[in-house]
């Protein structure tokens, strides 16, 4: 086995040139990709995929990448997708991102330069103490990184390079898929299985080191529409009932000790409002409702709807719309098919000299909607740490981590096809 070196530090030269490619995405729009800003990462990936030898590396119309590595054995291999997504979350700005090294971490604050108030501690980030020693990227405190997912782009680019410039190690065919949206639910909504052409994935888009992840929440949305009953607030009374009030009620009545993101963990899902707006005629908000169990899913919203019912007992002349939207599920009945793709997942770990952690994800990925497409898809680590927010981080020595493990996983296939 050959292990790969990234002593030109191309790999974090790789990922500096993503992460000052502003590439946030946008809920409110119609199109794909929702902010065309995308395809500005999409060209530059596929520039440097075409300069590497890809030959069919392309952008297509709706902000898709797509490559191949072809197959290097004559062995009868599984073709094995590595993929990850180009946007950055619209929590948190994404334009004019500074990329900062720490180098040689050793335990002490980070604060960042451009924000003094941004500080990453050791006390509040768990996972820094097994990064001391190593050089930590980070943001310079008005933006976040984007190591969510650029890390993962940039470990992808630097495997499919290292896998071209070392032809000795035997491969089947490599796909390549860069996908848009995915921070907005969007990330496979037109990605084309067909043209892809894998019989496997993994999307690379993990946050601890040596970390595999077969197991998402099931995930639905509910749009809760209140009709109200509108009126000229100077002679309102016994008539007004208010949209907007009746939400808030609602709202005020969910449970807080449980079945919300602040109260839960581990297995436990929740009932989470993500936007409310409206006049006092009508009001609308939306929910995301979580759970690792498809039937705890209907339960969650059987009780979010008994709330709705009771409130609404008090506004005998207004009216509600319940309406769920399923979103995804969990990716772990499809994989549990499929025992190889974690097996070889996990042994590839291990090469890279890790202690692997099979664990379960509070969120999704690409990964959760590609497997029910067809395209089983379990989730490798990234390094990412803190995502959405100018804290975020990785470390350098995590992705080169990353790196080995992907090349690994394509040899791997190979020696047991």
């Amino acid at each position: 086995m050959i292990t790969y070196s990234n002593k030109e530090q191309q790999l974090q030269g790789r990922f500096f040139k993503y992460v000052k490619i502003d590439t946030q995405s946008d809920p409110s729009s119609k199109t794909c990709p929702s902010t065309l800003k995308q395809k500005d990462l999409g060209k530059v990936l596929v520039a440097e995929l075409l300069a590497m030898g890809v030959e069919d590396a392309h952008l297509d119309d709706f902000g898709y990448v797509y490559g191949t590595i072809p197959s290097n054995t004559e062995k009868n291999v599984p073709v094995i997708c590595f993929c990850s997504h180009m946007d950055t979350s619209p929590d948190c700005s994404g334009e004019n991102v500074k990329p900062i090294i720490h180098k040689n971490y050793n335990g002490e604050d980070l604060v960042l330069p451009d924000d003094h108030s941004i500080i990453l501690k050791l006390s509040e980030h768990k996972d820094l103490k097994d990064q001391i020693g190593n050089d930590i990227i980070t943001a310079s405190g008005t933006t976040l990184l984007g190591a969510d997912n650029k890390a993962g782009l940039a470990e992808i680019m630097e495997a499919a390079a290292f896998l071209i410039q070392n032809p000795e190690i035997k491969h089947g065919a490599i796909k390549i898929l860069f996908t848009p949206d995915e921070e907005i639910g969007r990330g496979v909504d037109k990605a084309d299985l067909k043209k892809l052409g894998a019989d496997f994935a993994y999307t690379i888009d993990g946050e601890t080191l040596g970390s595999i992840e077969d197991e998402t929440f099931s995930a639905d949305g509910v749009k809760l529409t209140i009709n109200g009953v509108s009126a000229h607030p100077g002679f309102a009374k016994g008539k007004m009932e208010s949209a907007i009030k009746i939400l808030a009620d609602i709202l005020s009545a969910l449970p807080k000790d449980r079945l919300t993101p602040e109260a839960t963990s581990g297995k436990e899902g929740f009932v989470h409002p993500v936007s409310f707006h409206g006049q006092a005629e009508q009001a609308e908000a939306q929910f995301i409702i979580r759970d690792f169990e498809d039937e705890l899913l209907k339960a969650h919203e059987a009780t979010l709807e008994n709330v709705v019912k009771e409130v609404m007992k008090s506004y005998p002349n207004s009216s509600y719309e319940f309406k769920v939207t399923a979103q995804y599920r969990n990716m772990k009945k499809v994989l549990d098919q499929y025992p190889q793709i974690m097996a070889n997942g996990i042994e590839a770990i291990k090469r890279a000299g890790l202690i692997s952690k099979k664990q379960s994800i509070r969120g999704g990925t690409d990964g959760s909607r590609l497997s029910f497409m067809g395209l089983p898809c379990p989730n490798i680590f990234a390094g990412e740490h803190a995502f959405h927010g100018k804290q975020e981080w990785v470390s350098v020595q995590d992705m080169e981590k990353a790196v080995q493990t992907i090349v690994n996983i394509a040899s791997i296939w190979e020696e047991n096809a």
